[in-house]
């Protein structure tokens, strides 16, 4: 398990590039094995075109790095954090896409104006608030983790419902039901704030999704009636 896990992992990074979510080195991808509790994560500033399943750092939920031998990520402790809170999730990315890193930059959240949007996230997805010059000096990137945490539980959010955050005056956090999953709802992320953005362009008087259709889209997925898919 643990070597098919390492494959997905640097499978899902390597997705970033063609996906358009990430310049330079900028942007991540973890997953986790529940069964183990153990879980990889990207080498740190390392080209995706050179990452090998070999490379990725596999570390225990305790932080602790159990195999490999290069540094993990620099956002290790966001995704640790991130994974310790919300049981249901296997994968974490993190990128700074550019439309959604614009709305995390601008401290917006970004408001639900239709149906593509719906069928992804429940609802509006939400700013999480900039970290105090004391979480940054004790802990930058756990206290980055904390305050994603504690925005979807002061909203009664799951990281199911909502598998997606924008972090004030930094950019966005996706979770999903595997690494690659992450990726396509970051994927999803940044093609709505794109066309949020387009749209408040053309329409500055614009008015967020009607309730009803926002259920209707969101549960014919996700919910227990789902019936979207082959599934």
């Amino acid at each position: 398990m643990l070597e098919e896990l390492k494959a997905a992992v640097c499978l899902a990074n390597q997705a970033l590039v063609p996906s358009g979510l990430v310049r330079l080195t900028w942007g991540n991808v973890s997953g986790i094995d529940r069964e183990s509790g153990l879980w990889c994560i990207k080498p740190s500033g390392v080209e995706y075109e050179d990452l090998k399943p070999e490379d990725m750092v596999v570390l225990d939920l305790e932080g602790q790095v159990v195999e490999g031998k290069l540094k993990p990520s620099s956002d290790t402790k966001t995704h640790l954090h991130l994974y310790r809170s919300f049981s249901e999730i296997g994968g974490v990315t993190h990128t700074h896409s550019p439309y959604a890193t614009i709305f995390s930059q601008a401290c917006r959240p970004l408001a639900c104006y239709g149906t593509t949007h719906a069928d992804h996230f429940h609802g509006t997805v939400p700013l999480v608030r900039m970290l105090t010059p004391e979480e940054v000096a004790a802990d930058y990137e756990h206290h980055t983790g904390v305050a994603i945490v504690e925005r979807l539980m002061e909203l009664g959010l799951s990281a199911t419902e909502m598998p997606a955050v924008l972090q004030a005056g930094h950019a966005p956090f996706t979770f999903g039901k595997t690494a690659m999953d992450s990726v396509k709802n970051s994927i999803a992320l940044e093609m709505c704030a794109r066309m949020a953005l387009e749209c408040e362009r053309l329409n500055p008087n614009l008015v967020p999704l009607p309730e009803y259709l926002l259920e209707k889209h969101y549960l014919r997925k996700h919910g227990p009636g789902a019936y979207y898919g082959q599934g």
